[in-house]
């Protein structure tokens, strides 16, 4: 079963409806998308828009949203309201018509929505940058209980094979507790994507083969894992050969319960983890998955803006997984 699969019969198998939000209603993918996930009846899909356009643009394109709620953030009746929560939600200085001009854009007013508990998830992006897309998640949602940062993983799938890769998406340059926090966050993905983790912190080094900052931060990382999760197998400073041939493990890191067996893979930085799952999508024909944005207290989840209805439809239902996951913690 593919992880895609998995992660369609989680949802299916719940006993409510996942509710997500569609920020970007004026783009036919989405509304494409969003149409396709209605008459499967796997989510609640919810658009933010006009009624009238959305309306509009579907019968132009023959597209079926019976059923489907839509909020319009400009003729909203629990706009004070909401208002009131978004300055409470920025423990800033920020006043009600400032919130308001921000929730007249449809991510402001989504994120909203599941700040308060309104929905479960945002899928967003096909329109929209990364920036824009998570940082009204970033200023509203906030971190999960316990965590600091919010990271980006890609599920890296072929055939039976299947591996966490992070940061790919979101820290450019992490220090060690970020890199340890992105360990962690990781591993709970792996859990969620049906892998028993292992850990591996990545670096050019394994085991002290080589010196200097770059690799005393991927080393002190591990370490902080190892002292704050010791239930769960972890090991580094590792070369990719040494976390992932048995082999080369066992002669470069003997006796470390990852090496040569690691299935989530920790970069050092965002650049080597952007180029690695690209590189293994392309040369090595695996599915990449993602990114999935971990670490906030309930899921939002970035789009490529080039992005194809499909894409849509797959990210919602990771989404919607996610929210799962979320209610059984």
């Amino acid at each position: 079963m593919s992880v895609f699969s998995l992660f369609k019969e989680q949802v299916e198998q719940a006993d409510e409806k996942k509710k997500i939000i569609f920020p970007e209603s004026n783009d036919l993918r989405i509304l494409t998308a969003v149409s396709n996930l209605n008459k499967d009846n796997i989510i609640d899909p919810i658009l933010i828009g006009k009624r009238e356009d959305i309306e509009k643009l579907a019968a132009e394109n023959n597209l079926d949203l019976d059923g489907v709620k839509i909020y319009d953030q400009n003729n909203y009746a629990g706009l004070d309201e909401m208002a009131e929560a978004f300055v409470k939600a920025r423990k800033k200085d920020t006043s009600i018509a400032e919130a308001k001009a921000k929730l007249a854009k449809g991510n402001y007013f989504g994120t909203m929505l599941v700040k308060m508990g309104k929905a479960d998830g945002m899928v967003s992006g096909a329109a929209h940058s990364t920036a824009n897309t998570v940082l009204p998640a970033l200023q509203l949602i906030h971190a999960a209980k316990g965590m600091h940062r919010v990271s980006g993983a890609f599920v890296m799938e072929k055939g039976d094979e299947r591996y966490i890769f992070a940061d790919c998406a979101i820290n450019i340059d992490p220090d060690e507790e970020t890199l340890a926090e992105i360990g962690y966050q990781s591993a709970q993905t792996a859990k969620m994507a049906g892998i028993d983790p292992k850990v591996a912190f990545l670096s050019f080094s394994t085991k002290g083969s080589a010196e200097g900052p770059m690799v005393n931060k991927v080393h002190d990382a591990a370490a902080m894992f190892q002292k704050d999760h010791p239930e769960i197998p972890a090991d580094g400073e590792l070369q990719f050969d040494a976390a992932f041939v048995p082999s080369v493990g066992e002669k470069k890191a003997p006796g470390s319960k990852v090496a040569g067996h690691a299935n989530v893979f920790v970069f050092p930085e965002l650049q080597s983890g952007n180029i690695a799952y690209k590189m293994v999508q392309r040369l090595g024909n695996f599915t990449a998955v993602g990114p999935i944005l971990q670490g906030l207290a309930a899921p939002v989840n970035d789009l490529s803006r080039g992005c194809s209805e499909q894409d849509i439809y797959d990210l919602a239902i990771v989404t919607a997984a996610q929210a799962l996951a979320k209610d059984e913690k």
